[in-house]
C-alpha cells in the first residue's frame, strides 16, 4: 500500500488515509480479504498519530470498505459493484464541486463555467 499524505493540505490527515485506501480497493490495488496494516504499524510508517489512522480505519469500516476483527486485523471487505461504481461517481461530483469553487472565485460566471465543460466535453 503506497500512501502519500499532505500535511500541508486543509484536507485533515484521516481524511487523505480514507481516500487513498478506498481508492486502492476500488482500483483492485488491495483485495478482498488482504489484511492492512495494523494501526501502530501504519501510524508509525507514515509518522502520524495512532488516533488518526484508528479513526481512518473507523471510517472505512462505516462505509463498508472494510472490517475489523479485534486481535486479528482490518480486512478489505468485498466491494459490491454498485458502491464501487457509487463511489467513483461522489468523487467526480466533488472534483466537480472543487473546478466550480475555484472558477467561482475567478469571477466566473455560471453561464461561462457551463461552456468550458461543453468545449471540454466536445474535445474528448
Amino acid at each position: 500500500m503506497h500512501i502519500i499524505l499532505n500535511h500541508s493540505s486543509m484536507v485533515p490527515i484521516y481524511e487523505q488515509l480514507v481516500e487513498q485506501i478506498k481508492t486502492e480497493i476500488l482500483q483492485s490495488r488491495l483485495s478482498e480479504g488482504e489484511v492492512l496494516p495494523s494501526v501502530r504499524k501504519l501510524s508509525a510508517e507514515l509518522r502520524i498519530s495512532s488516533l488518526t489512522v484508528k479513526k481512518a480505519y473507523d471510517r472505512l469500516e462505516e462505509e463498508g470498505f472494510v472490517t475489523t476483527v479485534h486481535g486479528k486485523g482490518t480486512f478489505v471487505t468485498a466491494t459490491d459493484q454498485q458502491v464501487a461504481v457509487e463511489a467513483r461517481r461522489k468523487a467526480v461530483e466533488e472534483e466537480f464541486e472543487k473546478a466550480i469553487d475555484r472558477a467561482e472565485n475567478i469571477g466566473m460566471s455560471k453561464e461561462e463555467i457551463l461552456e468550458v465543460v461543453k468545449l471540454l466535453l466536445e474535445e474528448s
